[in-house]
């Protein structure tokens, strides 16, 4: 009988544990405790970096007793350059029934993650995918700023090139409006900057944009205006403490 696959949730940014043992570990606040016991168990991962998974693993064992030690858990990693024909190899183990885990660099696994490539070929191997419950940067910026939780759409990283990214922009933009829809982007955290200003130029001045940043992080900051607002904030110095800091930017017309 096959193993489960579960699909375990990893911290939104870098968490140390704490270094008086009175203080409550921050990790309580971010995974479920259940969450981490199942975690702990596991001596198989599929990860997109087993450098950082080592880390929480690290993290997690400073919480739970880990089943074996680090060094002897066995990471496969998977990312954007893994070739399709390499998946099967992956889920090999769990084949043979051996429970293992999916784990994301950041957040949950398999939402814009390589990782749901491998849900889906589980499935079609007859394996139990078990998503586990943890932290979402993209629910946690939807709950937060105040636009359309009802209907909203994440449309992941925008076009690099400023005018193609701009019509993009002005793309989502429409779609917002017409549809009454969040429209929810995420951009590499060196060029945060340079999105929000995309942002506040490409918009019609009464679009509302919202900048979430180090969700459920100490330093988290979660602020929603107009672009109009946004723009003249920008001009007089005053962006956003996001500089290579994981954001999430939301946009609505109304």
């Amino acid at each position: 009988m096959p193993g489960i696959l579960y699909l375990v949730p990893n911290t939104l940014g870098p968490t140390e544990p704490p270094a008086d043992a009175s203080v409550t570990h921050p990790l309580e606040s971010i995974i479920p405790r259940q969450v981490q016991v199942i975690a702990a168990r596991l001596d198989y991962f599929v990860a997109e970096n087993a450098k950082t998974t080592r880390a929480f693993l690290k993290l997690l064992g400073s919480c739970q007793a880990l089943a074996q030690p680090i060094q002897e858990i066995q990471i496969a990693e998977l990312n954007v350059n893994t070739p399709p024909a390499a998946l099967p190899a992956l889920l090999a183990p769990l084949l043979e029934g051996r429970d293992g885990g999916l784990i994301s660099e950041a957040g949950v696994p398999a939402v814009a993650d390589p990782g749901a490539n491998l849900v889906r070929l589980a499935h079609q191997h007859g394996i139990q995918v078990r998503p586990l419950v943890g932290p979402s940067s993209l629910l946690l910026a939807v709950m937060a700023s105040g636009l359309n939780g009802q209907s909203f759409a994440f449309n992941g990283y925008l076009p690099t090139d400023a005018e193609t990214r701009a019509k993009r922009i002005r793309q989502l933009e429409d779609r917002a409006r017409k549809e009454n829809q969040t429209q929810l982007l995420i951009e590499t955290p060196y060029r945060n900057t340079a999105m929000l200003e995309a942002l506040a130029q490409s918009c019609q001045p009464g679009t509302l944009i919202c900048v979430a940043t180090d969700l459920s992080l100490a330093s988290e900051s979660v602020r929603t205006q107009t672009a109009a607002q946004w723009k003249a904030a920008l001009a007089a110095g005053k962006a956003p403490d996001f500089h290579k800091k994981p954001t999430v930017f939301l946009l609505l017309a109304e």
